[in-house]
């Protein structure tokens, strides 16, 4: 199963991609927790094309990627888990915790960091929240995450299957948190207990600066509880409260073009 997963990952990545934007895509129109502000046609197009830029581009700026870099690591006997020789089932798990603990770390950094927040605030502009807000990052804030990930490999020594994993389950995860799906509040409280549910994540999105830095986890919910990052609910509520950043209030924001020049724009 490793071998086939490995080989055939150009085809099982954009595989799980569609159905998981499909199956969250369904969910959301049957049953949205939020109603949206903003033409959703518009957005999707603009999102999603945002997301196959980044994607195209993204190995043409990079002499190695993440599950290479494993492969490498592995090959030189480089990092913690090839010298240590643990069994592959007991490296995987560890290896997504450290993967998803970092994440986290990266995600907390880019919010205190200035110059970082500018980036990364391409992905707070949006002014809803839905599973196509999940892949819309700018391209500097990718190519920036994709070297700190190649490090943490190296210095761990993750194997290639493991970054694939983490990485195919990474992508679904930020899709399920961004959606606008309604999950019943006991289903809710009960999920969150471990795992970054939408509603949690929504509330990162707020216009409230105070809120917006809270709940940075992207997987497991367990990181913004032990380092004292975790906030509940929104003060205004999931149905009043406002998504986004007020610099970037107008429609032609959530355009391509907008979203390239946003970090160099405004303060």
């Amino acid at each position: 199963m490793t071998e086939f997963m490995l080989a055939n990952q150009m085809l099982i990545r954009p595989s799980v991609f569609l159905v998981v934007i499909l199956f969250m895509g369904i969910w959301e129109v049957r049953h949205p927790r939020k109603m949206l502000t903003q033409p959703k046609g518009f957005r999707w197009i603009n999102n999603l094309l945002f997301t196959i830029f980044n994607g195209l581009l993204l190995p043409f700026t990079l002499p190695i990627l993440a599950v290479s870099s494993a492969y490498f690591a592995q090959q030189h006997q480089w990092g913690l888990f090839n010298l240590l020789n643990i069994p592959e089932p007991i490296e995987c798990l560890l290896s997504m915790l450290l993967l998803d603990c970092l994440i986290y770390w990266q995600h907390r950094i880019f919010h205190l960091v200035p110059w970082l927040w500018r980036l990364h605030r391409v992905h707070h502009a949006d002014q809803d929240i839905d599973i196509t807000t999940g892949s819309r990052f700018h391209f500097i804030e990718i190519w920036l995450s994709m070297w700190i990930k190649i490090g943490a490999i190296i210095i761990f020594g993750v194997s290639p299957i493991a970054v694939l994993l983490f990485e195919i389950i990474l992508n679904a995860r930020a899709m399920f948190n961004h959606s606008n799906v309604y999950l019943r509040l006991k289903v809710d409280a009960l999920l969150r207990k471990w795992i970054v549910t939408p509603d949690m994540h929504r509330v990162h999105h707020s216009v409230y600066p105070q809120e917006t830095n809270s709940n940075y986890g992207f997987c497991l919910s367990i990181w913004d509880c032990w380092f004292n990052s975790y906030k509940e609910q929104p003060k205004d509520g999931h149905h009043d409260m406002q998504i986004g950043l007020s610099q970037f209030r107008q429609s032609k924001e959530q355009s391509i073009w907008k979203m390239l020049t946003q970090p160099f724009r405004g303060k």
